[in-house]
């Protein structure tokens, strides 16, 4: 992923592995939804505080194309590139890498809106914080 804003690095731990020695594929969302929230946490935002004032973020769409397996031990990036995509919703594009060889092993596109009460807003508050950090979230 060319011109990503946010990455972090993980390790596969063994009891991510199911019989096949390879990472469970549910398990590369738990990845995915970690680099996230470390992203949004970065860029100041603090899920607990956004819910005790009503406003939750919610996954809607979620694209994952896995493309060769992590193993245990692997050491693999997750990297994160925001956009938008109308006026509700804020997309997440993300990779997950392999560090050894920066083979790609999932390509995923996560859908998400926010929504205050229950009811779909604007993401305004993200996009405000987004750019105080140098991330300017585009069409995509």
């Amino acid at each position: 992923m060319q011109d990503h804003h946010f990455e972090i690095e993980l390790e596969v731990r063994d009891y991510e592995c199911d019989l096949q020695g390879i990472v469970n594929n549910s398990v590369y969302q738990n990845y995915l939804e970690h680099c996230r929230h470390k992203f949004l946490h970065a860029a100041g935002l603090d899920f607990a505080e956004l819910h005790n004032d009503g406003i939750d973020a919610v996954v809607i769409r979620a694209e994952l194309d896995y493309k060769f397996p992590l193993r245990p031990a692997d050491i693999f990036l997750i990297r994160l590139r925001m956009g938008k995509q109308g006026r509700l919703r804020v997309i997440f594009d993300q990779q997950i890498i392999r560090k050894s060889d920066e083979k790609l092993m999932v390509n995923a596109r996560i859908t998400t809106v926010l929504t205050k009460n229950g009811r779909p807003i604007a993401p305004d508050i993200l996009e405000g914080k987004f750019e105080a950090v140098g991330v300017k979230m585009v069409e995509v």
